[in-house]
């Protein structure tokens, strides 16, 4: 036990961490020069094209040191604020940290949420400054902020380079001297704590752990703490670039095990592993619930895909423990499910893989929060869709929730961000230069704000130079009404919203201007309205098509044309009692993508 080093790398988002992690295992050659590539350890075909680590990745060095052998466990986490979940588990199951640090960029907003994170673990932290073979780098200036973050001295901060390998060998010394080796006791009861699984079509689910106490072996039989299920270890194993069956797994080591686990249900992210026949006396603690903060409805296009929809989903589930659904219904859209999702690139992404690793066309409704409704008697009520609030008349108030938001830029675009930031309705809570020319701004915003296109606006008023980074805070009373868009007098479900009093006149006005662009000319007028209770705030028609009716006659008497545009009036009207309007697809699409 005392050879093991369990540790992983945290960074804000495009720092380095994966180039580094390619470098590691370069050097303590766990990888074959044929089967290097570049960021070796995102295997998603998502991952390699957008350049972003999704989940984290585990896999075990060796390392000869001083004449010992040490087995080293590393785990590659996400930098991007969406996949911060993964980070937290990726940090319960360690005991060690390398904070990366781009020489170029400095300190950002993820880097700091992240060090807290550790902290709150009690991580040994290793500063790293990456990226020094750049002509742009200013390892100086990045030193003196890691100094002032920390707290720790200069000489403890290590420079290296993710693609020229330099400074390699020191982070190895260094994970070995400064990382504790894991604690635990060998002859205890087995705990192990479980911080990822997969799925494999062949093998049923596969649940990757770390040995927290005791040890399992190969065809013990093993309980699942949480779920109560107990099975029989048909396989474990290490992590090396693929998976490597051993008989014994033990205290401190992270593994995998295969129990012909067929349902997605049984594995829980957080349980803990323990024997039959010694069990330990209490499951591992100090594991987090995810908390979803935004919510979408997903719906299959094909309403017979229902069922392939929830498979796939609880599949997902497994490999992504952050994402949340259960059914739900709408009139328009027909069955489906309500997902929560840690953000918008979060709900992105699960729309990805879902079209790529099962096939599954879905629709994604407009996304938005849940919000706290209370009515005149003071129960409270916790909505995430605008067609499950109550009647106005009983609402006494409705809570929003609020989130603390750190955004870090440079002092040239402090304006800008700060008039975004004021338009979506957010408050300055305060201001301080962290070095030089950088400077932190600490607002409180609503979520609902931020959920649909804050994050891509912010990138473009900063040209990209603003980093941001948020957790929730409270739920605040605000004054939110439901918009209801209307179809010749009918509510839409799926197009109605929750949105501030003040922002729902210009919002009706762009939905119904949009609208009446994407839905076809009928016989009949058609009125788009966008109406809050019983009160119409915009209008637009979308002009009927008309039949010449006249055309025939040529000559006589007037009356003749008379009689035959009242038929024509008598029939429109009738049409217009019993016709419908059918919303297409795209108009549902085109009103999410709203500025």
């Amino acid at each position: 036990m005392n050879n093991i080093r369990n540790f992983c790398i945290i960074a804000h988002i495009d720092h380095g961490k994966s180039t580094l992690a390619d470098r590691l295992l370069e050097y303590t050659h766990t990888i074959d020069s044929k089967d290097m590539q570049d960021q070796v350890l995102d295997s998603m075909d998502l991952e390699r094209e957008r350049g972003i680590t999704i989940k984290s990745h585990a896999i075990q060095m060796n390392y000869e040191y001083q004449g010992e052998n040490y087995t080293l466990n590393l785990i590659d986490t996400p930098g991007h604020v969406d996949f911060s979940y993964e980070v937290s588990r990726s940090i319960a199951a360690c005991e060690g940290a390398l904070l990366v640090v781009d020489a170029t960029q400095g300190i950002q907003a993820q880097t700091i949420s992240n060090v807290y994170m550790a902290i709150e673990h009690d991580l040994a932290i290793i500063p790293v400054i990456n990226k020094i073979d750049m002509e742009s780098a200013m390892p100086d200036e990045v030193e003196d902020q890691i100094v002032d973050l920390l707290g720790c001295r200069r000489d403890e901060i290590l420079r290296a380079s993710g693609k020229t390998g330099e400074g390699v060998a020191e982070i190895l010394k260094a994970i070995i001297e400064k990382i504790p080796a894991p604690g635990g006791d060998p002859d205890a009861p087995l705990q192990a704590l479980i911080f990822d699984s997969v799925f494999n079509p062949f093998r049923g689910i596969i649940a990757y752990y770390k040995v927290v106490n005791g040890s399992i072996g190969k065809n013990d039989h093993v309980k699942f703490v949480a779920t109560g299920r107990e099975y029989d270890a048909d396989e474990v194993g290490v992590l090396k670039l693929g998976m490597m069956p051993k008989d014994r797994i033990y205290c401190g080591d992270v593994g995998y095990i295969i129990s012909g686990i067929k349902t997605s249900k049984e594995v829980k992210v957080g349980d803990t592993i323990t024997h039959v026949e010694r069990p330990c006396d209490k499951p591992i603690s100090g594991f987090r619930e995810v908390k979803p903060m935004v919510f979408a409805g997903v719906y299959p296009i094909e309403s017979d895909d229902f069922e392939n929809l929830r498979a796939s989903l609880e599949k997902l589930q497994l490999n992504d423990a952050s994402l949340t659904f259960q059914p739900e219904s709408s009139v328009a859209l027909g069955f489906g499910f309500r997902c929560g999702f840690l953000g918008l690139l979060h709900m992105e992404i699960v729309q990805e893989r879902l079209e790529r690793e099962f096939n599954m066309e879905v629709i994604t409704t407009v996304p938005n929060v849940s919000y706290h409704v209370f009515d005149k008697k003071g129960n409270m009520k916790e909505v995430h869709n605008p067609s499950g609030l109550p009647d106005p008349a009983l609402i006494e108030h409705i809570e929003e929730p609020f989130i603390r938001a750190s955004i870090i830029t440079n002092t040239a675009y402090i304006g800008p961000i700060m008039t975004l930031c004021l338009g979506k309705r957010g408050v300055l809570i305060k201001q301080e230069y962290v070095s030089g020319d950088r400077v932190e701004l600490i607002f409180d915003l609503p979520l609902g704000e931020i959920v649909i296109d804050f994050y891509d606006k912010l990138k473009s008023v900063s040209k990209g130079y603003a980093s941001f980074d948020y957790h929730m805070l409270d739920f605040r009373p605000s004054k939110l009404v439901k918009l209801d868009i209307l179809l010749n007098g009918e509510p839409v479900d799926a197009l109605s919203t929750l949105t501030h009093f003040d922002n729902a006149q210009s919002l009706g006005r762009r939905m119904c201007e949009k609208l009446k662009e994407l839905i076809p000319r009928q016989q009949f007028d058609i009125a788009i309205q966008a109406a809050i209770g019983s009160k119409v705030i915009a209008r637009e028609t979308v002009k009927a098509v008309r039949k010449d009716v006249t055309a025939k006659c040529y000559g006589g008497d007037i009356s003749r044309k008379r009689k035959l545009l009242e038929k024509q009036k008598e029939g429109k009207k009738r049409m217009k009692q019993i016709g419908n309007v059918e919303v297409p697809q795209k108009a549902f699409l085109a009103v999410l993508k709203l500025d």
